[in-house]
């Protein structure tokens, strides 16, 4: 009922448990002398035998006790959300640094969508696990010991009794503990799958519009909410059918110790005082395993979920990375092959990138250029062979290190929702209003934003008041601005306006002092490079200039010409249009 990867995951937590077990425990002890005062009042007025001054001074004693009670549990409560505080940020952080370091791979393991509900809904069920289930744990040991040690001297038997009628509510506990298991796991899973299906459409809503085929992906979201309906309700069921069980054990329990004190007063072992003191304290041998019992529920939702999140956390990665890295020489892959799920991407590549140089990798879509640029950033890891910046292994870098070094700009490039000014300080947070006009200049955005709100215009979400190419141009001034030694642009000038690719190519082109990979399906824009590396079916096919590659009568020649005959078509296309 204790997962003990938890309790080892988050070892600050236990001064505060100890402490929140120690305040409940105290306000039991004040809960047990009220209960002595009422019953010793109640017996009093029963027999007539009590004065004014007697009354009025155990009314004083028992407000006394009662605020000494509620102190106790406010101190305790103050005690949980302390707890409650460390494990939101514990896990959290653990989690992010954990996707931090494994970058992209993480993908291969688990789902956007399942990273998303793990670290929000999952860490507030084990919230719930650690500030109330396992303090109450150890309460619910301690209680009923504390009230058999109180009623022990009173009636020895109906004691014994309540103390071994507890122990049926643990068990009720166990007995369902392997089908909870089972039944909390497929249902994380099945609401993780529900979340992945909604994330998914809702991400690509404007594209099933657009095809019509909304309705389908509709059909297929009400299909996984209704398993989940499904699977919700036999959760539910359980607990309902196991509280009752549990409701069942601990009012049948205090009824008994009740009518055994009534027994024990009938045959004069006991008097009235002590008769009604055990039958106020009956039900609280009872509930706190009672209130375990409902935590229990909670707390192996939280564990069901903490499965996935160490499934995460417990994801190899290498800490023993060198703190040395420079980025000043040349890039190379040495016989390098990479498999995705037993299907070969990358097969035995070998290709030298010089420093201070443009190299550009080409070839057909689906052969391998965006992996290639994925190895080199570490993203992913090749199985085979080497690849190496400067002479050191990217494997032994720490990746903190390669991000400082490496800027990769894709075709997705994110743009965060912010103020312009906002959005640039990501890459450099020191740089003064002249350093980010003057990237924007390069870009050819100065001039839009300047006739909006400057650096102080709001960007949506995924920039979506800006074109793609507008989009792409900032991205490109952001990775300007992170001005590293490496520069990676993979497809940067895809699915973007011609004036938006040559701006963007034109400060490609002029980053001379710097060891740039260009990525390209446009090989237009490669004519230039100091190197061309075409690639075909994960292998390299051609290597050389442009010049030189043309004068082959291979791949890239192939390429280039359809690509440049296709090009003139549309031109001529859209002249006789225009005409």
């Amino acid at each position: 009922m204790i997962d003990k990867r938890l309790l080892k995951a988050m070892p600050m937590t236990k001064k505060y448990i100890a402490l929140n077990v120690f305040l409940q425990w105290l306000s039991l002890l004040c809960n047990i002398l009220i209960m002595s005062v009422i019953a010793k009042l109640i017996s009093k007025i029963f027999l007539a035998a009590i004065s004014e001054r007697e009354l009025l001074s155990d009314a004083i004693l028992l407000v006394f006790l009662i605020a000494l009670r509620s102190l106790f549990s406010l101190l305790a409560a103050k005690a949980s959300f302390k707890t409650t505080t460390l494990i939101k940020l514990r896990f959290r952080k653990l989690i992010f640094e954990k996707l931090f370091k494994i970058k992209d791979n993480y993908l291969q393991f688990l789902s956007s969508g399942e990273i998303t509900q793990v670290t929000s809904e999952g860490v507030d069920q084990l919230e719930i696990y650690f500030a109330s289930y396992i303090p109450q744990f150890f309460y619910a040991m301690l209680a009923p010991i504390t009230l058999f040690l109180t009623i022990l001297p009173l009636d020895a038997l109906t004691a014994l009794v309540l103390f071994i009628c507890v122990p049926l509510i643990p068990m009720t506990i166990i007995m369902i503990q392997k089908w909870a298991k089972r039944l909390l796991s497929k249902y994380w899973d099945q609401y993780t799958k529900l979340g992945d299906t909604f994330l998914e459409d809702l991400e690509g809503l404007t594209t099933l519009k657009l095809y019509e085929a909304d309705k389908d992906y509709q059909k297929k979201m009400d299909i996984e909410a209704e398993n989940f309906r499904k699977i919700t309700m036999k959760v539910l069921t359980m607990q309902l059918n196991s509280i009752s069980i549990m409701d069942l054990v601990a009012y049948g329990g205090a009824a008994l110790g009740i009518v055994l004190a009534l027994a024990a007063f009938n045959n004069q072992t006991i008097d009235l005082n002590e008769t009604i003191f055990i039958i106020l304290l009956s039900a609280d041998f009872f509930l706190p395993m009672r209130l375990l019992g409902s935590f229990f529920h909670i707390a192996m939702n939280g564990m069901a979920a903490s499965d996935k999140m160490f499934k995460l956390l417990e994801l190899e990665v290498k800490d023993n990375y060198s703190d040395k890295f420079d980025p000043n020489g040349d890039i190379e892959l040495d016989h390098v092959s990479f498999n995705y799920d037993q299907r070969p991407i990358i097969d035995d590549v070998s290709i030298k990138i010089r420093k201070n140089t443009l190299t550009s990798i080409v070839g057909p879509s689906g052969s391998g250029k965006s992996t290639i640029a994925n190895l080199i950033i570490a993203n992913l890891e090749a199985r085979i062979g080497k690849i190496m910046i400067n002479g050191q292994d990217v494997r032994s870098i720490d990746p903190t290190l390669i991000n400082r070094h490496l800027t990769y700009v894709g075709a997705d490039a994110y743009i965060f929702k912010a103020s312009l000014r906002e959005e640039l300080a990501i890459a450099d947070q020191s740089a003064d209003d002249q350093k980010l006009w003057s990237v924007l200049e390069k870009v050819k955005l100065a001039r839009y934003f300047e006739n909006l709100n400057g650096l102080d215009t709001k960007i949506l979400e995924g920039g979506k008041n800006l074109s793609l190419g507008q989009r792409q141009r900032l991205a490109l001034a952001r990775a300007l601005l992170h001005d590293s030694k490496i520069y990676i642009f993979d497809e940067a000038t895809s699915n973007i306006d011609m004036e938006s690719e040559e701006a963007i190519m034109e400060v490609v082109r002029s980053l001379r002092d710097k060891t740039v990979i260009l990525i390209s399906h446009r090989l237009a824009n490669v004519v230039s490079s100091d190197m061309i590396y075409c690639l075909e079916r994960g292998r390299v096919k051609e290597e050389g200039t442009h010049k030189e590659l043309l004068e082959k009568t291979g791949l890239y020649r192939s390429l280039f010409l359809q690509q440049h005959a296709y090009e003139d078509f549309m031109m001529e296309d859209l002249y006789e249009r225009a005409v």
